[in-house]
């Protein structure tokens, strides 16, 4: 079987950190059987090569010079930029749909699985007429929040997409409802995962530290400002510190917060980190929180692949009762949930486990039971595999 996968953008050379999940998943899909190709857009002038074994075509959409409306930041935050970055998704929709039909037409492919269907669904279109295949389309929800939060004119570009999909898939139970409310319909919800080959040992300290860990790029919709305070709010006594790891937009803002507030010199802001230094910051802390809001967008947590990677270590975890973090955090069994944006919320849970390290233990436990049962990567291939057979059967 040969399946085609529409993405915005696709890791440029080795170490580009660019949806490192969407690789996995192609290579397994890959070691499973399934001839995965990718079609993505160049990034000044980039031309096709081929990825960990899989072949990866670029289409040219303008000048060299500007042809950087994605990879490094969402297209979206890229067109506030300028007149000129406004204008660039028509030119790349145009030049994404001449490549798609040219290489449906080439190629032939059994199944065209489309990422991230805002714009992409175009291309789709495209590529299944030419190549007389079936479409899969994947909803990661963020595309879902923007038409809803400023781009509202979409929505039928959006329904028309659902409707013309031979299978609709989410990432998580909260994305399929916002789905279906848009185009009532039937809706599978297939997460992704990161790569998980075995559990992760804990290392726990020997400072009389409580070490709070958060991973993931600072962004508003993630709410480390709110974990800052929260960290503000805990008694002395747990002598508690933040350690936050990853960069953004929000660092500078976080910084100031921690400065507000009297707790600079008990948060530490790492930055991005390797993977060997990122496995030992899970491996030691006490617990690992999500702190995710709605942000002004309207745009909120998707999945939180971030509350996997600690869980699989079996740290005990706190998230927010949002978007797709429901489906990982189940609350009092694999990790405790709070409301989004209470802070008073967020420290009496921190507190709980911080004065419960029995109870935090347990967590940590059943946590890590749930991802390697639930969020397995021979799991959610097998889950994919089922849908392509369908899809392709269906259409014979």
């Amino acid at each position: 079987m040969r399946v085609l996968h529409i993405t915005t953008a696709f890791p440029r050379e080795a170490g580009d950190v660019i949806t490192p999940w969407l690789v996995e998943l192609l290579k397994r899909l890959r070691a499973s059987g399934v001839e995965c190709e990718v079609l993505t857009s160049a990034y000044k002038g980039s031309p096709d090569q081929t990825f960990d074994g899989i072949p990866v075509h670029r289409f040219r959409y303008f000048a060299r010079r500007w042809e950087n409306l994605t990879h490094e930041e969402t297209a979206p935050d890229r067109m506030r930029k300028s007149l000129l970055y406004k204008l660039l998704p028509f030119f790349f929709v145009g030049g994404g749909v001449l490549a798609a039909w040219r290489l449906g037409r080439r190629e032939r492919y059994d199944v065209v699985h489309v990422h991230w269907p805002l714009p992409l669904a175009a291309l789709g279109w495209a590529a299944s007429r030419a190549a007389r295949a079936p479409t899969v389309t994947l909803f990661y929800g963020v595309e879902l929040r923007w038409v809803a939060s400023g781009m509202r004119a979409l929505r039928g570009f959006l329904r028309w997409a659902i409707r013309r999909s031979d299978a609709v898939v989410a990432i998580s139970s909260y994305t399929a409802r916002e789905v279906e409310a848009l185009q009532p319909g039937p809706v599978e919800v297939i997460p992704y995962t990161f790569e998980l080959s075995a559990p992760g040992v804990r290392r726990p300290r020997n400072d009389g530290a409580f070490e709070i860990l958060f991973v993931g790029r600072l962004v508003e919709r993630k709410g480390v400002v709110n974990l800052v305070d929260a960290l503000a709010a805990l008694p002395d006594s747990l002598n508690a510190r933040l350690v936050v790891i990853g960069d953004g937009p929000e660092t500078e803002r976080i910084r100031s917060r921690a400065a507000e507030r009297g707790v600079a010199g008990r948060v530490e802001l790492r930055g991005r980190q390797p993977d060997e230094a990122l496995r030992e910051a899970y491996a030691s802390t006490d617990v690992f929180v999500l702190p995710a809001i709605v942000d002004s967008r309207g745009d909120t947590e998707g999945l939180g692949v971030v509350l996997l990677e600690a869980m699989n270590f079996g740290v005990p975890v706190i998230g927010s009762a949002s978007g797709g973090i429901v489906d990982i955090v189940l609350d009092e069994e694999t990790g405790l949930l709070v409301p989004p944006g209470d802070v008073a919320a967020l420290a009496a849970a921190l507190e709980r486990l911080a004065r419960d390290p029995s109870f935090a233990r347990r967590l940590g436990e059943s946590g890590q039971r749930f991802v390697a049962e639930k969020f397995s990567w021979a799991a959610i291939v097998e889950r994919w595999m089922a849908v392509y057979s369908r899809v392709s059967g269906a259409r014979r």
